[in-house]
């Protein structure tokens, strides 16, 4: 059995992961708790949202919209990389699915196919959403999807879970009938759950390819950094979470690592 963390612990978990994180309004007490129980809890649940724009993307995943109320995750990942915390507890994200599938999470072993939906995937997820148009063509920057490895990694680092192949990090279209999300993701859950069992074998600060480093100026901001050092200022998301960054602000001499070009 795994209750779920604390809200405290979810977040240190995060962070420690290397998370850049915001705080949605009383994201901790914003839930659906009074429709059913939350946990025990088996697994992350990875979705995209079929929207577009990170502040509009962000206010949906909160309140919802009509005939399903938010919150509709525990997080939401934008496309500049950041993990927006929009209510903890039972959440509208996983919906009804498919009991072997949830068995075999528990049991970390290889996904059956999904063709039931029966067992209540609300109950026993992490659910985050990933702005992206799900249309496969719509793009998945690194930074977003390195985020999606990180608060995966985070949370099954917390729980001791996916010691045998990442089982316990899922998608959406593994778990309920119909569903295709999360589309368009190079490697797709695969790579995803390949890169979290990486990530396991090393402490939670580790980050792959930061060998480069940086010299904070005065006058220097993370998008200025990323412009100048890595070609495109929408990386800066990737400079912040592989120095473990909880602000955006810098301090002159401060020494930075970089990702790779």
């Amino acid at each position: 059995m795994a209750p779920p963390l604390s809200p405290g612990s979810f977040l240190d978990a995060l962070r420690d992961e290397g998370v850049t994180v915001v705080e949605v309004g009383d994201w901790k007490n914003h839930n659906r708790n009074h429709k059913g129980p939350w946990g025990p809890v088996h697994g992350v649940m990875i979705h995209h949202t079929v929207t577009s724009g990170s502040a509009r993307t962000v206010d949906i995943c909160r309140k919802g919209y009509s005939g399903l109320p938010g919150p509709l995750c525990h997080g939401v990942i934008t496309k500049d990389g950041r993990v927006h915390l929009v209510g903890y507890g039972r959440a509208n994200h996983a919906g009804m699915g498919d009991d072997d599938v949830l068995r075999a999470v528990i049991a970390e072993r290889a996904l059956p196919a999904d063709n039931e939906a029966n067992t209540d995937g609300n109950r026993h997820f992490y659910g985050f959403e990933c702005e992206n148009l799900g249309d496969g063509k719509d793009p998945w920057p690194a930074v977003q999807v390195e985020a999606i490895v990180r608060v995966s990694a985070a949370l099954s680092r917390r729980h001791d879970w996916g010691k045998d192949g990442e089982t316990s990090t899922i998608g959406h279209a593994e778990w309920q009938p119909g569903k295709i999300d999360p589309r368009g993701i190079k490697g797709g859950m695969d790579g995803i759950r390949a890169r979290v069992d990486e990530r396991l074998k090393h402490p939670a600060s580790w980050s792959p390819g930061g060998s480069a480093s940086y010299t904070v100026r005065k006058g220097d901001t993370l998008w200025s950094i990323a412009v100048h050092e890595l070609g495109d200022g929408s990386r800066y998301g990737e400079i912040k979470s592989l120095n473990g960054l909880k602000s955006d602000a810098l301090t002159p001499g401060q020494k930075l690592k970089l990702p790779k070009k």
